[in-house]
């Protein structure tokens, strides 16, 4: 996953813990395509509140591989609002590179 999605992710995480419940279709779809394992499907079911499983999620998700977000994207077909947001969200993220300086990523480009 690049560094626009973590922040994405991390900047919308309590946002996503009250919008989002991940144990039914959103987890299920994100094992069958490869994302999670079934460790980390157990996992995240064994969180005590719907919020917990989606920070769990959320921690996971990251070290998932470059094809974590767009997953975790089409896992949401039953928050279309959540997704929406996700996309246009995306395209709006300044990300920090590692020299410290400041690129906005908007639609695709990059401006320094």
């Amino acid at each position: 996953m690049d560094a626009r999605d973590k922040q994405l992710l991390r900047s919308l995480r309590l946002e996503l813990c009250t919008e989002v419940l991940v144990d039914g279709v959103v987890i299920q779809y994100l094992y069958q395509e490869g994302i999670l394992t079934d460790s980390h499907v157990q996992e995240i079911k064994s969180q005590s509140t719907s919020q917990r499983k989606t920070m769990m999620l959320l921690d996971i998700l990251p070290t998932r591989g470059p094809k974590a977000f767009d997953a975790f994207l089409d896992s949401l077909q039953e928050f279309p609002w959540v997704k929406e947001k996700l996309m246009v969200k995306r395209k709006e993220v300044t990300v920090q590179d590692p020299a410290g300086k400041a690129r906005v990523v908007a639609a695709g480009i990059l401006k320094l």
